[in-house]
């Protein structure tokens, strides 16, 4: 008996292309970076306006402009997850797990070629 062969891709299951990824990741980056920038103005804003908890306000945004360039960098960096962690892959193998209902092949005779 002849065995199934490996399954179509479905287009669904297919990765987003390279620039996809990569405009995506600077997006990320740039905001990330634009709300470090944002946290440094306000921390300039903070001082010359000399609020109540002015030790708070102001560590609060060192963390920020300290925290957010290393994630930024990590997130830059990262790529997608990895195929075989994807939600359509694993249904797929369920449902491949699943058994077949094996049909038996019609009766046919045999076909015979007579030589004259």
């Amino acid at each position: 008996m002849k065995r199934p062969g490996p399954r179509p891709t479905v287009i669904t299951d297919a990765p987003p292309s390279q620039q996809d990824q990569l405009r995506s990741r600077q997006r990320r980056y740039v905001t990330m970076m634009s709300v470090r920038a944002g946290c440094l103005v306000l921390g300039a804003v903070l001082i010359g306006l000399r609020p109540p908890l002015l030790g708070v306000w102001l560590s609060l945004c060192a963390v920020g402009m300290v925290f957010l360039p290393w994630a930024a960098v990590l997130i830059a960096n990262d790529g997608p997850p990895k195929q075989e962690h994807r939600l359509a892959t694993k249904l797929h193998r369920q449902r491949s797990k699943e058994p077949t209902p094996r049909v038996l092949p019609a009766e046919t005779p045999p076909r015979v070629i007579d030589p004259d």
